[in-house]
């Protein structure tokens, strides 16, 4: 098994970030044995520009780390840019027009579930995250102040719903705030594979950060139930539960480049990968997906043998690394540097990144060097954020978005939990 230290441990906490996410079911898959694929879908409304340092304020926030002045800096001088830059559009366009967002930066930050709560069902669109391990959600019990357009769960008007007595839970982030409230069960569905009497956290608190996720109504963490913070007893993932309903005990992520991508439940998609599957162990005492990779290189140059212990994080859209290794990699790029100014490592936009491989057991896996570049740093700038960044402060490696993008991951949560990476039968830059 893989080893935590005690100081690992302590830099981490139990909240949640917001990026890369899943979308739609599709039941043709669905089947009494007990399996269904799930695909992506963008969230509705007016896209948001990607701010890179709010991304990683927002990890720094999930895991619970001291933010430094320079990123808190970096948000809202990119926040304030990207306004500007908004407004000269605007102005450009004509009077009256609206400003239109431009979207061919976008980047995979924008993938919600709708999944359905009591009875009758209520809709409503979920982060799902690897790295947590809460099912919660915004509800009626809210604050108006605290809600800006998110759909509420309104356990009066479900008829399934109990009320956990003098149960609560509270998930506390790096800058001091937290999100909380009561608990309830009730019917949770996923993808037509239902929970019965599923726990669902009702907030009646959320932190900033999600209310000012307008079209994000709540998570749903699938990482081991050690992490789960409701007291007076921690309550079973909805994965947990629904485990003995499934064909298999496991979930396959195929995370795609700027396209949806999907989650299988229960079976493994030959169609979605190909040649065979390199295994790794997973430590799940930490209640994270914790895993060591055994080395990585950058474009042509050679292997590093070196041991990177690591989360593998749905809920997290960068890739989190030692900060010699991240030097290592932008060093190959001409331009690159540590950015206090956009709150972490960027290049030219018109520099091509090169690859980033990594090892899973005796097996390599690249990330294209097009998955690196998150695009502008802020609208209309030509230095382009870094989707690889260093971990050092996090206090936790983190393999997000941009590493689980490169392959055809499957989570098996057997009685010897594991990863298994393949290649995905597609051109992963497509």
């Amino acid at each position: 098994m893989v080893a935590i230290t005690l100081s690992l441990l302590a830099a981490t906490s139990l909240a949640t970030a917001l990026p890369p996410k899943i979308g739609t079911a599709d039941f043709s898959d669905l089947t009494s044995t007990g399996r269904v694929s799930i695909k992506q879908v963008r969230k509705p409304g007016t896209p948001t520009p990607f701010n890179g340092a709010l991304s990683m304020y927002q990890t720094y926030l999930k895991y619970n780390a001291p933010i430094p002045d320079y990123l808190t800096k970096a948000v809202a001088h990119i926040a304030d840019s990207n306004a500007a830059y908004l407004r000269k559009l605007k102005k450009r366009q004509g009077k009256g027009s609206a400003a239109a967002i431009p979207i061919s930066d976008e980047v995979d930050i924008a993938w919600v579930t709708p999944v359905t709560i009591g009875t009758p069902p209520q809709t409503l669109h979920l982060d799902f995250d690897t790295g947590s391990s809460d099912l919660w959600v915004f509800s009626s019990h809210l604050p108006t102040a605290q809600i800006r357009g998110q759909t509420l769960y309104r356990p009066p008007l479900s008829t399934s719903a109990q009320l956990l007595v003098n149960h609560t839970w509270s998930i506390r982030y790096g800058d001091g705030s937290n999100s909380a409230g009561n608990v309830y069960t009730d019917n949770f569905t996923v993808g037509g594979l239902t929970v019965d009497s599923q726990a669902v956290e009702t907030a009646t608190q959320v932190s900033t950060q999600f209310t000012r996720e307008t079209e994000l109504d709540g998570l749903l963490g699938l990482g081991f139930g050690t992490l789960n913070t409701v007291l007076p007893k921690r309550q079973a993932t909805w994965f947990e539960n629904i485990k003995a309903k499934l064909e298999k005990p496991l979930f396959a992520v195929d995370f795609k480049h700027k396209a949806e991508g999907s989650y299988d439940f229960g079976f493994i998609d030959p169609a979605k990968h190909t040649g065979n599957f390199s295994w790794t162990a997973i430590d799940p005492n930490p209640g994270y997906w914790l895993w060591a990779s055994p080395g990585y290189s950058v474009a042509s140059q050679p292997w590093v043998a070196s041991s990177i212990i690591g989360i593998a994080d749905t809920g997290t859209t960068l890739l989190y690394l030692p900060t010699t290794v991240v030097n290592a990699y932008y060093s190959a790029i001409p331009g690159a540097s540590n950015s206090r100014t956009y709150g972490g490592y960027v290049f030219p936009c018109n520099t091509n990144p090169p690859p980033f491989t990594f090892g899973v057991g005796s097996e390599r896996f690249s990330i294209p060097g097009k998955f690196i570049n998150y695009g502008p740093a802020a609208l209309g700038a030509t230095t382009c954020f870094g989707g690889i960044q260093s971990s050092a402060q996090v206090g936790i490696n983190i393999w997000g978005g941009t590493a689980l993008k490169a392959a055809f991951v499957v989570f098996e949560a057997g009685d010897r939990p594991r990863m298994g990476f393949a290649n995905k039968k597609y051109n992963v830059e497509v």
